[in-house]
């Protein structure tokens, strides 16, 4: 029987780093991708087809090369997460055409806070004050670049805003299947179950890509399936309500990408927010590494 990997934070929130890193990256490939950077666009339910493919490609060749055999697949749990999870890549990748990266994934930020209080809810997980306190802060620095007003209430906002729900209800339920089944077991599943639903909705606006397009879902699907990869690792290392608030940094990455390939120019209200993200990961940080100095004595 698989049996949870024991807990190390520390690695935990490495790999919840670099996933985030990862996730930055996605966001500005299908930018590119649904606005048509130097070629025609992409709808972003073929955008999210494309994710859905070539990273199930990539594990397939991976499984193939592993001789690897499935061990007593939850499949209905399975699914339900796919749905969800499709949704919210579906919505995230559409929000990020409409309305400001930043401002997107500002909004998405909701997802771990949805996450945590469903961790507290469903899973039983102890969530300690400072806990909730490092989050809070992270969160108000995603309104801090949110700008709140009445731009915000517009229907791209309203997509990124279900983006984080389903997302958020996507990552309890890998939470449970991560002390279920083995990570390539839960990647390979998901993202086929994810193929099929993403591919026969983008079958309705299918156009046919151009090489770099191809050349870009393709960079898409890998990069994605890394991130997932290391994302499961780091929920099956530590509490969800310990690791999410590291997944804020997702922001920071995609800021920086954002200036890099379309030389946007972040006002100061940008860096605020992201210096109040990072404040708040490092207060979590900190709590955590003097919690388990304590337990070491």
């Amino acid at each position: 029987m698989f049996k949870p990997a024991l807990q190390n934070s520390f690695r935990a929130a490495l790999m919840m780093i670099a996933a985030s890193s990862l996730i930055g990256m996605t966001t500005i490939i299908a930018k590119m991708l649904g606005q048509g950077f130097k070629g025609e666009s992409l709808h972003p339910l073929q955008v999210s087809a494309g994710r859905f493919g070539f990273a199930t490609l990539t594990l397939l060749i991976l499984l193939l090369i592993k001789r690897y055999k499935f061990e007593k697949p939850h499949y209905l749990i399975h699914f339900v997460r796919s749905i969800f999870g499709w949704l919210g890549v579906t919505c995230m990748f559409a929000a990020v055409t409409l309305i400001p990266v930043s401002d997107a994934i500002s909004i998405s930020f909701i997802n771990p806070v949805f996450a945590m209080i469903l961790a507290f809810l469903f899973l039983k997980e102890r969530v300690s004050p400072v806990r909730w306190l490092a989050a809070g802060i992270a969160l108000v620095g995603s309104i801090i670049l949110l700008r709140p007003g009445f731009d915000s209430f517009e229907l791209a906002s309203f997509i990124a805003f279900g983006a984080a729900l389903c997302l958020g209800i996507e990552v309890i339920i890998i939470k449970k299947l991560s002390g279920m089944e083995a990570p390539l077991q839960i990647l390979s599943i998901n993202n086929s179950i994810g193929f099929v639903i993403s591919i026969t909705a983008a079958s309705f606006v299918w156009v046919n890509p151009s090489d770099r397009q191809w050349a870009e879902l393709f960079t898409l699907g890998v990069i994605m399936v890394t991130a997932q990869s290391l994302f499961i690792q780091a929920m099956r290392m530590s509490d969800a309500s310990y690791v999410l608030p590291f997944s804020y940094l997702t922001l920071v990455f995609a800021t920086i990408y954002d200036i890099w390939v379309f030389k946007s120019q972040p006002d100061w209200i940008s860096f605020l927010g992201a210096f109040t993200i990072v404040l708040g990961v490092i207060i979590l940080s900190i709590k955590e590494f003097y919690e388990h100095q304590d337990t070491k004595i």
